[in-house]
This record gives structure tokens, C-alpha cells and sequence, in this order.
């Protein structure tokens, strides 16, 4: 079994719980690539028991250890869906008490319960009830800035039997602008025993640096950052090891892992057009930094065929290797 412990000063790389992004064919990419811990899809408790949404606990052997990270504003349902998690092979179950959208705070879910310690507090007791799997959760710094109670926060979730906590730098007012605060990291790490796993803008390998350097953390969450750079995790490892940049995948390398993910996408879903329209926010992550890309990207959009994304791709490059100059000795 997964013992969250073993985050305490790793300095572990996460990828972050990304809905509609973190499906089976990207965490498995993205753990190819070095991510040392990686989570499914954000989940509704109410779903989960009504039986929908259950592709989203697919687990693969390879991607593990894998969280499945549910949400909910009943303790009842999600004590029932924990169960679920569980029964479906997870290696630890991550409650969210994070997430900011509106749909998902009406109702009493999410970010909701930073407003509401007592209902944090019994949805979090009731999960740790519901599974002997280790239990983790995700949060903000505060519902707003005049109600950042986060060592409060901290100091609850582990009295409830929380054994790791991540948290996104932001309020939930805040959403996802302005830039992530971590300078309250240091207090959380200092009220708890249990790991604290910081998120919020870490798209680069020295941004990362920075913050395990600043903030005492033991490992880093990300999230778009793994979508702008598939490589993030394995360009960062490095960098924390060596202090020297790998450099940046080739044009080839891009294309191929581009269109293996296309691949992987079609053959899990079952669906070519879906999986096509789905992949279609991570083309600029996987092609980026190259000339002529942004017009190759108009062209993919409006494609719906792994076969027409193949040609469009081997054509560009070809063009980009016919466009290059040649080294002239002597």
C-alpha cells in the first residue's frame, strides 16, 4: 500500500487532478515522463453512487501510484463513494476542498467547505471512515484573503485523518488569476506532521526549484504546467538533481508523442472524433516553440481524423527539416 509519508521531504513531482484533462492515455504519459504521483479526474460523489461517470476510475498498473479524487457536499455520499474508489483499485483516496467553480460550490462541494469547517471536518472523517486506502486532500489558502485559515485548515484535516495536504496558492476568490501566494507554506509545514504538498503556477523546472527552495514543501503539484509542457516533470527532476536544463524536445519527438497520445486516446475511448475534439486543447503544449506552428494548429483544429492529423503533422515536419539551414564547413 501507498504510505503518504514517504512524500515527507522527497521533493515528489504530482500531477495535479485536471477535469476533462487528466484521463488514463495523459497520466500515463505524464508518468512515463516522471511524475511521481498522479491523479484522476476530479470526481462527483453524487455521480459515482447514481453509477455514471465510472470510466474516470480506470486505473492502469503502470500509472501507479494513482489517487482517485473525489468531491461532494454530503458526508454520506462521499463516505459511499470513497468506497467505490476503493473497490476500484486506487491507491489512496484525495477529497477536494479546493476547486472554485460555481456549479461545484453551489453545492455545498469544493471550495465550499472553507466556509465551513464542520462540514469539512465530517466529510473528511467520514472518507477516512469509509476506506482503509491512505486519505489526502486538496484545498486553498482561504475562501478570500480576509479568511485564510489555512493552518486551521491543516491542523483539522490531519486530527480527521488526513495523511497529506495539498494546497493550491489561491483563494477561492481568487480562482485561477493573479499570481499563486506561497508564502504561507512555511506556517502550514510548521502545524502538521503530515507531507504538504505545494500548487499554483509551477509551469517551469526553475519555478519549481524556487519553491521547494522558498516555500520548505515536500513535493509540488502540477498541473497546467503538465499540459503547456508534457516534459515537465522529467525536465524538472533533472534540473533539481543537476542544476542544468535539458534541452528542449525536438520537433520529432514532439510530433510523435503528440500523435501516440492521439492513439492511446482513440483506443480507450472507443471514439476517434472524441477523442480528437478532447485532445485538441493540448496541441500548443506538445508543438510549441517552433516556426510555423500556430498556422499547423489552425489547420488540426479543424480536423476531427487521426489520419489527417498524421499527414498534417509528418508534412510539417518535412517542411520544418526542408526550411532548416545548412552548416557549410570548410
Amino acid at each position: 500500500m501507498f504510505d503518504p509519508r514517504s512524500l515527507l521531504n522527497s521533493r515528489a513531482l504530482l500531477l495535479a487532478p485536471m477535469e476533462d484533462v487528466s484521463d488514463l492515455p495523459f497520466r500515463l504519459i505524464r508518468k512515463r515522463l516522471g511524475a511521481d504521483v498522479v491523479f484522476t479526474e476530479f470526481i462527483s460523489s453524487e455521480a459515482l453512487i447514481r453509477d455514471k461517470l465510472r470510466e474516470k476510475l480506470d486505473i492502469a498498473e503502470e500509472e501507479r501510484p494513482v489517487g482517485i479524487q473525489i468531491f461532494g457536499g454530503s458526508a454520506t455520499a462521499m463516505a459511499d463513494a470513497a468506497r467505490i474508489a476503493t473497490d476500484a483499485g486506487a491507491d489512496l483516496v484525495d477529497i477536494n476542498f479546493g476547486c472554485p467553480v460555481r456549479k461545484v460550490v453551489s453545492r455545498d462541494a469544493g471550495a465550499a467547505a472553507l466556509r465551513d469547517l464542520d462540514l469539512m471536518r465530517d466529510v473528511a472523517e467520514s472518507v477516512v471512515r469509509a476506506t482503509h486506502l491512505p486519505v489526502t486532500a486538496k484545498t486553498r489558502l482561504g475562501w478570500d484573503k480576509e479568511g485564510i485559515r489555512i493552518t486551521e485548515v491543516a491542523r483539522l484535516l490531519e486530527d480527521c485523518g488526513v495523511q497529506a495536504l495539498t494546497v493550491h496558492a489561491r483563494t477561492r476568490k481568487d480562482g485561477y488569476k493573479g499570481d499563486a501566494d506561497w508564502s504561507f507554506f512555511p506556517a502550514i509545514k510548521e502545524a502538521v506532521r503530515m507531507p504538504v504538498i505545494g500548487n499554483g503556477d509551477v509551469i517551469t523546472p526553475q519555478r519549481a526549484r524556487l519553491a521547494f527552495e522558498e516555500s520548505g514543501v515536500d513535493g509540488i503539484m502540477i498541473g497546467r504546467g503538465a499540459i503547456s509542457d508534457p516534459w515537465i516533470f522529467q525536465r524538472t527532476r533533472h534540473y533539481l538533481q543537476t542544476g542544468e536544463m535539458l534541452p528542449e524536445p525536438s520537433l520529432h519527438e514532439r510530433v510523435t508523442l503528440l500523435l501516440e497520445n492521439l492513439r492511446m486516446s482513440i483506443e480507450y475511448k472507443g471514439d476517434e472524433r472524441r477523442a480528437v475534439l478532447e485532445l485538441r486543447n493540448m496541441y500548443s503544449g506538445y508543438l510549441r516553440s517552433h516556426r510555423g506552428v500556430s498556422k499547423v494548429r489552425t489547420d488540426m483544429m479543424q480536423m476531427t481524423s487521426y489520419v489527417d492529423i498524421e499527414a498534417r503533422l509528418n508534412r510539417f515536419l518535412q517542411e520544418s527539416m526542408a526550411s532548416e539551414p545548412v552548416a557549410i564547413h570548410g
